[in-house]
């Protein structure tokens, strides 16, 4: 089953496996009126329905082989041969306490390393016992973060000129702390603006990241 999440400004992003884009397009426009037009730049691909409905999509690991051009009907040929082709992917997931980073070859993961470190959930005591928790946690999560630098640094950052990409899973927050370690600077280059959601980072959760990382995300207005 596709996974759907509503967008801010209204309406929602369905993700949608490559192979099966063309089909979907194809049953977007029957179910609207027919495909009124197609806008495609190397960025960004709009197809407009009868109806007005529109599907965008903000093409992957772009640019996209294609001159900006607008035409009537369907022609999303370009957009599918792209998205189909084969690509070596960054992952880098990352939870409060669990990450896991790896590369991927299509929707195979061919290197990986995840690890776990104890990081408490917060108390509801009060006065010193609180602020001792809180201490003792707010290490707990630095030296959980520092872990997750290191394996990527290891594991990503040696592979990125081979890269054609990097896609994120996980906390924005704890993401955006990774940011500032300068040895990965150039992963954070090749990452994409989308961040997966995912439940706590382990081997199975990063090979469905690898799959998803694959997937065209549509948005639907």
């Amino acid at each position: 089953m596709a996974r759907v999440r509503q967008v801010s400004g209204g309406g929602k992003a369905v993700e949608v496996e490559p192979e099966r884009l063309a089909g979907w397009f194809d049953r977007f426009a029957a179910r609207n009126g027919g495909a009124a037009s197609t806008a495609v730049t190397p960025t960004r691909v709009v197809v407009t329905a009868g109806d007005g409905t529109t599907a965008t999509v903000d093409v992957p690991f772009p640019p996209l082989d294609a001159d900006y051009r607008v035409g009537e009907g369907l022609a999303v040929a370009a957009l599918v041969e792209h998205v189909c082709a084969p690509r070596r992917i960054g992952l880098l997931l990352v939870r409060l306490g669990a990450h896991s980073v790896g590369i991927a070859e299509g929707p195979d993961v061919v290197v990986s390393r995840t690890d776990r470190h104890l990081v408490h959930g917060r108390s509801a005591a009060g006065g010193w016992s609180q602020q001792r928790f809180a201490r003792r946690r707010d290490g707990q999560a630095r030296q959980a973060l520092r872990a997750a630098a290191d394996d990527a640094a290891d594991v990503l950052a040696p592979a990125a000129s081979e890269l054609d990409g990097v896609v994120l899973g996980g906390d924005r927050g704890a993401l955006d702390e990774l940011r500032g370690d300068p040895r990965l600077q150039p992963v954070f280059t090749l990452a994409s603006s989308r961040v997966l959601d995912v439940a706590e980072p382990r081997r199975a959760v990063l090979e469905e990241a690898a799959r998803r990382a694959r997937a065209v995300e549509v948005v639907l207005r």
